[in-house]
């Protein structure tokens, strides 16, 4: 059954690490960025575990391994194994094992992350359009992916060969700032051939499936910081989300965000594990309060009234927005509101 349109955020006076068994938390933007930890997240991390929260690392990047990306997450003093973490390239491997002969070739465009991701499906990966493949995979290869990878993609798909994609997300978060993901990589292919790949990564089923099969979760938390793969998930799993705003969302995509991209609970970055979230009410007079902030959706612009925490005037002028979207999104000006809370 599909849920209720969400009209504000969510309180919670228990913490969401002691209210929710698993946290599924994306990796890029929200535990660290260019390979550093976010700040906070080691410490919140731990603290949360040791609440009793399993912690689970679901990312759409198919470049490493998990084994790589467990190793690096213990390099950053984040406790994890290979087993704690799922990723975009071994939801596509599943269900690309699902619709192709047991052994069967398979081209690859990536990294070694979709090769070992086939391999534990018993496929075998090749690297030419002339190899015989039964399918075309294309996942993130990193910067330095040769131009000649997708040429072969194109040879292949253009023989009716079937194209997946391991996530279609078109940036991705570094250290210097935002660059091409795979989903733009996709685009090159998808231009040159007109073909359209079936999608594995999040906010697509098979990627929710692959982790509820790997992890177990019960009580499941998505913890993410984009509002059209992580949030987007949750809303299709029909599972709580909560938005951190440590990678690419800002508050002006917030307050936009059609009923399928907003979370349950919002927060500055995972230190919101472990608290509860503060309730959003309606006001005397109209709108919506949080902490000390009142806001409301005038006729051309959100109005934003108060003082004290920044969150919670965002927690405020979400519920206003989302309200006055109702099922769209909100295209009043919040420019004035976002500048006093400093987002």
């Amino acid at each position: 059954m599909s849920r209720s349109v969400r009209t504000r955020p969510e309180g919670r006076g228990q913490a969401l690490s002691e209210a929710y068994d698993t946290a599924l938390l994306d990796l890029d933007g929200v535990v660290y960025a260019g390979g550093e930890a976010i700040a906070h997240a080691v410490e919140s991390l731990a603290t949360a575990h040791e609440d009793g929260m399993r912690l689970a690392y679901v990312t759409n990047n198919a470049l490493r391994t998990p084994d790589a990306v467990a190793a690096h997450l213990t390099e950053l003093g984040i406790a994890a194994d290979a087993c704690d973490v799922v990723t975009s390239a071994q939801a596509v491997a599943r269900l690309v094992a699902e619709q192709v002969p047991a052994g069967a070739r398979v081209l690859v465009i990536g990294g070694e992350g979709l090769r070992v991701a086939l391999r534990e499906r018993g496929l075998e990966p090749v690297e030419s359009a002339d190899d015989s493949p039964v399918a075309v995979v294309q996942g993130y290869g990193g910067p330095e992916l040769p131009w000649g990878r997708f040429a072969e993609a194109c040879y292949a798909i253009a023989r009716g060969v079937p194209w997946y994609a391991s996530n279609t997300d078109l940036t991705i978060p570094g250290a210097r700032g935002i660059a091409p993901g795979n989903g733009a990589a996709v685009e090159v292919v998808r231009i040159a051939t007109g073909a359209e790949p079936q999608v594995a990564g999040k906010p697509l089923p098979p990627m929710h499936r692959e982790t509820i099969l790997r992890t177990g979760a019960k009580r499941p938390l998505v913890v993410g910081d984009r509002l059209d793969t992580d949030i987007e998930g949750a809303h299709s799993g029909e599972v709580d989300s909560l938005l951190v705003l440590t990678g690419v969302t800002d508050g002006r995509q917030l307050l936009a965000a059609p009923p399928q991209h907003r979370p349950t609970y919002v927060d500055a970055d995972l230190r919101g594990l472990l608290t509860g979230q503060p309730e959003v009410a309606g006001a005397d007079g109209g709108g919506f309060r949080c902490g000390g902030w009142t806001a409301r959706a005038g006729a051309e612009r959100l109005e934003l009234d108060g003082d004290g925490e920044a969150l919670d005037g965002l927690r405020a002028l979400c519920a206003a927005a989302w309200t006055a979207a109702g099922d769209g999104t909100c295209a009043l000006d919040a420019g004035k509101a976002l500048a006093r809370l400093g987002l």
